[in-house]
């Protein structure tokens, strides 16, 4: 039992010791994308990038996880417009029945989305491409290539 102000003194400052260098042996390194699936030999990010437009609208996206009946990844969306309390039914934005759809990015600014992704068909072709919305996500343009001439 600690019986005097220096015992808890000396108490704490080995407290503060150990916790110090506990602190210093924890090193924290940020990642861009964790890489948990393989598509066709294409790496999967395992996140689901999304973004904020105003004081309510919430927009997420993603590549789907499992086989669709085309055998390939889809790029999905969904939309909040009360602060991610509920969203919007899934909309699949790529719909690509020979490639699958990959690495997708998502931006906003006033009632425009801007998602963008790979197709890739096979281990030799990759192509940009994307969407806009100009009503907050509840209809998209048509898919712009990005790479055509």
């Amino acid at each position: 039992m600690i019986n005097n102000m220096s015992e808890y003194i000396k108490v704490a400052a080995v407290i503060v010791v150990i916790a110090m260098n506990i602190a210093a042996a924890v090193t924290i390194i940020p990642t861009q994308k964790v890489y948990a699936l393989y598509i066709n030999g294409f790496p999967k990010t395992d996140k689901a990038p999304i973004t904020v437009s105003g004081d309510n609208n919430v927009y997420v996206i993603w590549s789907t996880d499992k086989r669709t009946p085309n055998n390939n990844a889809e790029l999905m969306f969904k939309a909040s417009t009360d602060s991610g309390k509920t969203f919007s039914n899934k909309t699949n934005l790529s719909n690509t029945a020979r490639a699958d759809s990959v690495d997708g990015e998502i931006a906003a600014s006033g009632k425009n989305v801007y998602v963008t992704w790979w197709e890739r068909a096979n281990a030799t072709s990759s192509e940009p491409v994307m969407r806009i919305s100009n009503d907050n996500g509840k209809s998209f343009g048509e898919i712009v290539k990005l790479s055509a001439k």
